[in-house]
């Protein structure tokens, strides 16, 4: 699996209550910590969270701060998407 086919999506999803949730999915072959990855994130976005699957979820709208956030833990930015 090269990283060519590695993607990160970043997208918005909305819970009970209307309540948003920010939810990073890691699509393709990944060998990555991701309680690691949401231990820093929650610490960064100063929220609460999950890991669901191969998906980290975050309390909130944190989809632009979280693409700077991997960027900077070593992901290429060209194989992190936000969708709208």
């Amino acid at each position: 699996m090269s990283a060519d086919e590695q993607q990160i999506i970043i997208s918005n999803d909305r819970r009970k209550w209307g309540r948003v949730v920010t939810v990073i999915t890691f699509v393709g072959n990944f060998d990555v910590n991701l309680k690691n990855i949401l231990t820093k994130a929650k610490k960064k976005c100063a929220s609460g969270g999950t890991v669901r699957d191969n998906v980290v979820e975050l309390q909130g709208d944190h989809r632009f701060k979280l693409k700077k956030f991997l960027i900077d833990l070593g992901f290429p930015e060209e194989n992190i998407l936000i969708q709208e």
